[in-house]
C-alpha cells in the first residue's frame, strides 16, 4: 500500500516495510520517496497525520485546523506567542463600542484566482456566524460582518467584546473564495489564500496539496505536501524511523522512546487529559458519588506510567502553558466525597491517541479500588464523539486543548462547561459556573480577565464534574532532512512557506 505516492510525481523507488501489529501493517505499508514536482526541482512533504477528517474538511468544524497547519485557509489575524492577535489577511483594526473595523490586506487572490475583497470576507464570516451548530469559537457570541469601504470590514458583536481580534485569529473563521460555500455544504478544496492549495482530497484516508505560486506571502519550499491521516500511533512512528513520512503529528509516548531523539521535537502544550463525569444523569448526578471519583484518581500514576513522566500533573485545568494560571489559581470549595455503593459506570475514549486507552484502564483499576464498578468502551473518536456530547457515558477520558480557539482559554471553559456550551461532555449545568463563566467572557484583556478566568476555573473545579489530571506536550517527528516544520504548541501550524526537505 503506498500512503506517500503522489500522482502528480513519478515514483522513485520504496523502502521496505517493517514488522508491525496486525493493525498498524494495515495503516503503515510503503511509502514512496519524496520526488520532484513536475514545475521544478523542489521536493514534496509526506505529511503522517493522527486524526482523519470528520466533517470533510469543513472550516466551521474542528477540521479547520488541518487547513491551518497544511497552510491552505488563513484568517483575518494570527496569534503571537502570548496570544496576542497579530495581522494576517487583515493588517489593522480599530474598537467603537460593538464595533471592530479591520482593514484588509491588498494583493491577495485566492487559490480559484478569484480576488480576496470585502465582500468575500463578509462571505465567510456571516456563513460561520449563521451555520447550525455555530463553530465553537463563537460560541456565546452573535456577530455580524459588513463591508464598510473597498478594504474594510466592520465586526459587530451583541455585546462589546475585547477578544474579537482573537477570535477572528481561529481556523475555524478562515476566509474562502465563494465557491466554497454550495448550500449546506462548505469545500476549501482551491479555495484557500496560504502557500498551499487543497487540489484533491480522498475521504478520510488522503489529502494533496501544491504549492500556489501566486501567494501573497512569496513562494514556498516545498512543491507540495502529501497528507496521510494514520490513526494507529504504531504506524505513525513507524513511517518515521523507515524513511517513509518526513513529518509525523503526535508521536505517542510509547513510541517515542524508540525513535532517534534527534528526530523528536518536544514542547509543552496547552492541553490538558481530563476525566470529565457525566453530572447530567446516572451516578455522577450525586455530587458527593463525583467527588468519590475525584479522590480515587491517582494521576502522578499515569503520568509516570503511561506517559513516562513526559508531561506534567495538572493542578488545575489550566497547565504551564500559561505561566499565570498557577500563580492566580484559586482553591475550589468542593462537596465531601460519598460512598460509591458499588455504582456502575461506563468510561468512554478514543484510540486516536494512543495514551487514552491505557489511561482508561488505570482508571478503571482506581475507581474499582474506590468501590465503583466499571465497564470500558473505547472507539474511534469519530465513531464516539456523538456519543459522547449526547451524554451516553457516565465518563469520558478527553485529551483537550484549553486555548486552542482564541488563543484565550475563557472559550474553552465556555464550550465545555457552560449549561450551553456546545462541547459540554460533562453535562453540567450549574447558575453559579455559568455566572462565572459569562463574567469572564465579559471581562476586557488583561490581568483582570486573567482573574476571572482562574476564578471560573475553580467554579468548574467545585463542581468535580472535570478531574483534571495531566498536561501533554507535543511530541512530534521529523524527519532528519528535514528544515522550518512548525513546532506549535496550539497545534495550528504544522507546515509553513519554509517548511521543505534538504
Amino acid at each position: 500500500m503506498r500512503l506517500f505516492e503522489n500522482p502528480r510525481t513519478p515514483r522513485r523507488g520504496l523502502l521496505s516495510t517493517i514488522g508491525l501489529s496486525t493493525a498498524a501493517a494495515l495503516l503503515s505499508g510503503c511509502f514512496a520517496a519524496a520526488g520532484p514536482s513536475s514545475g521544478g526541482g523542489d521536493s514534496r512533504l509526506r505529511v503522517a497525520m493522527m486524526q482523519p477528517p470528520r466533517a470533510g474538511l469543513s472550516p466551521l468544524t474542528d477540521d479547520a485546523f488541518k487547513l491551518s497547519r497544511w497552510s491552505t485557509a488563513e484568517t483575518l489575524t494570527r496569534l503571537d506567542a502570548d496570544g496576542d492577535a497579530r495581522p494576517a489577511l487583515a493588517t489593522s483594526w480599530r474598537q467603537s463600542g460593538k464595533d471592530w473595523t479591520f482593514t484588509l490586506r491588498e494583493g491577495v487572490t485566492f487559490h480559484d484566482g478569484t480576488a480576496f475583497t470585502a465582500r468575500s470576507v463578509v462571505k465567510s464570516l456571516t456563513v460561520a456566524a449563521t451555520a447550525s451548530p455555530k463553530p465553537r469559537i463563537l460560541d456565546g457570541v452573535t456577530l455580524t460582518a459588513r463591508a464598510t469601504g473597498p478594504r474594510t470590514v466592520t465586526v459587530t458583536t451583541a455585546a462589546a467584546d475585547p477578544l474579537v481580534p482573537q477570535r477572528l485569529s481561529s481556523p475555524q473563521l478562515s476566509i474562502l473564495a465563494a465557491k466554497a460555500y454550495r448550500g449546506r455544504t462548505v469545500s476549501p478544496v482551491g479555495a484557500g489564500t496560504g502557500p498551499f492549495e487543497l487540489v484533491e482530497v480522498g475521504g478520510t484516508t488522503t489529502a494533496t496539496l501544491d504549492r500556489y505560486d501566486r501567494y501573497w506571502g512569496g513562494r514556498a519550499k516545498a512543491a507540495g505536501i502529501d497528507v496521510r491521516f494514520v490513526p494507529d500511533g504504531t504506524a505513525r512512528a513507524a513511517a518515521l524511523r523507515s524513511g517513509e513520512a518526513d513529518i509525523v503529528e503526535a508521536v505517542p509516548v510509547s513510541q517515542a522512546r524508540l525513535l532517534d531523539p534527534e528526530l523528536i521535537h518536544e514542547v509543552p502544550m496547552p492541553r490538558t487529559n481530563t476525566l470529565y463525569l457525566n453530572a447530567g444523569s446516572g451516578p455522577f448526578e450525586d455530587a458527593r458519588v463525583r467527588a468519590a471519583a475525584r479522590a480515587a484518581v491517582d494521576a502522578e500514576q499515569i503520568v509516570s506510567s503511561v506517559y513516562e513522566d513526559r508531561a506534567d500533573l495538572a493542578e488545575g485545568l489550566l497547565g504551564p502553558a500559561l505561566p499565570w494560571a498557577a500563580e492566580l489559581r484559586e482553591k475550589p470549595v468542593r462537596a465531601a466525597a460519598g460512598d460509591p455503593g458499588g455504582a456502575e459506570i461506563t468510561i468512554g475514549t478514543f484510540t486516536d491517541r494512543a495514551e487514552l486507552p491505557e489511561v482508561a484502564q488505570i482508571l478503571q483499576q482506581q475507581l474499582q479500588a474506590a468501590g465503583f464498578r466499571v465497564k470500558l468502551e473505547v472507539r474511534e473518536y469519530a465513531t464516539i464523539e456523538a456519543d459522547a456530547l449526547a451524554g451516553k457515558f457516565d465518563a469520558f477520558v478527553l485529551s483537550r486543548a484549553t486555548v486552542l480557539d482564541s488563543g484565550d482559554p475563557a472559550a474553552y471553559l465556555y464550550s465545555d462547561f457552560a449549561g450551553e456550551g456546545s462541547f459540554n461532555l460533562a453535562q453540567l449545568s450549574d447558575p453559579g459556573v455559568d455566572k462565572a463563566l459569562t463574567t469572564a467572557s465579559q471581562t476586557p484583556a488583561g490581568d483582570a480577565r486573567r482573574e476571572a478566568v482562574m476564578a471560573a476555573e475553580a467554579a468548574v473545579l467545585a463542581t468535580d464534574a472535570a478531574v483534571p489530571m495531566l498536561h501533554e506536550r507535543v511530541i512530534q517527528g521529523d524527519a532528519a532532512g528535514v528544515r522550518g516544520a512548525a513546532h506549535d504548541p496550539r497545534e495550528r501550524e504544522l507546515v509553513t512557506i519554509r517548511t521543505h526537505v534538504k
